[in-house]
């Protein structure tokens, strides 16, 4: 008794193609995951009490990240239909999501006095600050991540050359099936035809 036959590997074009949507979809969770937790600390005050700690999120201070990871998550369901054309608009607005990331989180490092008096006027009513500002470590990685993502456009330019048509299997299933029904004679067509020519198909 035979074995039956093993299936063939994937074609490294579909398995390219396959792994850089894996690998966008995850920096697009990365850069989500990066602006959800706290950006900033300080504190503000009301009328009744004179000191109101105030926590900024990511989101909060930098909304060009979830944008970002929106972007991202858009790009990786892109890769799965992008032509020979698409693949560089792709790979385009990748960049310019990981570019988009890196900004946001480095505008935020660089002055964010004023985001917090915003968030603490929001809270309290007023934007005085009776604290410093302090910076957790989220704005750095938020930073990170998207230094990584535009690594990552770079890496898609580079490989998407190689991937194949999306539709191809496609097509030539469609095309097999074609072939094979042009193939088989019609012999119900045929007899009608020898009928209607005066010959007795049978």
């Amino acid at each position: 008794m035979s074995l039956p036959d093993a299936p063939p590997p994937p074609a490294p074009a579909s398995t390219g193609r396959r792994c850089a949507i894996l690998v966008v979809l995850a920096l697009a969770l990365a850069s989500l995951v990066s602006g959800v937790p706290v950006w900033l600390r300080t504190a503000g005050s009301t009328a009744l009490e004179p000191v109101v700690p105030v926590a900024v999120t990511g989101t909060q201070a930098a909304p060009g990240v979830p944008a970002a990871a929106l972007v991202l998550l858009a790009a990786g369901i892109a890769i799965g239909l992008a032509g020979p054309v698409g693949r560089w608009v792709v790979t385009g607005v990748v960049l310019l999501a990981g570019l988009l990331q890196l900004a946001s989180a480095v505008s935020v490092t660089a002055d964010p006095e004023p985001i917090a008096r915003t968030v603490v006027a929001g809270a309290t009513g007023v934007g005085t600050l009776t604290a410093p500002v302090v910076i957790t470590a989220w704005p750095w990685v938020a930073a990170a991540v998207g230094v990584a993502v535009m690594v990552v456009g770079l890496w898609l330019g580079a490989t998407s050359r190689s991937w194949s048509r999306p539709s191809a299997r496609h097509d030539a299933a469609r095309g097999g099936r074609s072939e094979g029904t042009a193939a088989v004679p019609d012999d119900d067509q045929a007899a009608w035809d020898a009928l209607t020519r005066g010959h007795d198909p049978t």
